[in-house]
């Protein structure tokens, strides 16, 4: 048999526990080789708080753990008996594999370098400036570039509706 990508459903907000307990659980039945790997599939975000920029992690799956495992019926009691695992995702009485292609864009959405921005902006939306030569004017969105992390406001300079493009961290929701 062949290891495959298998979807294991955690309780949430548990998923490094639960991935703890399932190797540890599984080197105390000596089968660590039928193990090959486990993920919790989380990505890189940007937030801005008070105007600075943090980076951290997400989950993108809450509540799961991908596993690449060679599964057979002893290793299937084994992980679903661990602590923390509630079950297999899949239909019937055995588990499903998911498609290699699709861990690999997962992992690839986890493992990109840029890190992508936790606020998001809409057009129309009310904003006020907090950084800058415009800073405590406040405007309204008037477009998005999420790719460049910017956003255009439409900012009342002596009268008249000006666009200015702005950074993310340049500017908070009202």
């Amino acid at each position: 048999m062949t290891a495959r990508w298998y979807v294991i459903n955690t309780y949430s907000g548990q998923e490094g526990r639960a991935r703890q307990a399932l190797l540890e659980r599984v080197k105390t039945h000596g089968r660590e080789e039928s193990i090959i790997d486990v993920v919790i599939p989380e990505e890189n975000v940007v937030e801005i708080v008070k105007g600075q920029r943090r980076s951290s992690k997400r989950k993108f799956l809450p509540g799961y753990l991908l596993v690449n495992m060679d599964l057979d019926d002893e290793l299937w009691h084994i992980v679903k008996n661990t602590q923390k695992i509630t079950g297999f995702v899949g239909a019937g009485s055995r588990p499903t594999p998911i498609p290699e292609e699709d861990v690999k864009r997962m992992m690839g959405q986890a493992t990109s370098a840029k890190a992508k921005p936790l606020v998001e902006f809409e057009e129309g939306e009310d904003v006020r400036v907090i950084a800058g030569p415009f800073s405590n004017f406040s405007g309204t969105v008037g477009e998005v570039r999420p790719e460049k992390e910017q956003v255009q406001v439409l900012v009342a300079v002596f009268g008249r509706s000006t666009p200015v493009w702005l950074g993310f961290e340049h500017v908070e929701k009202v």
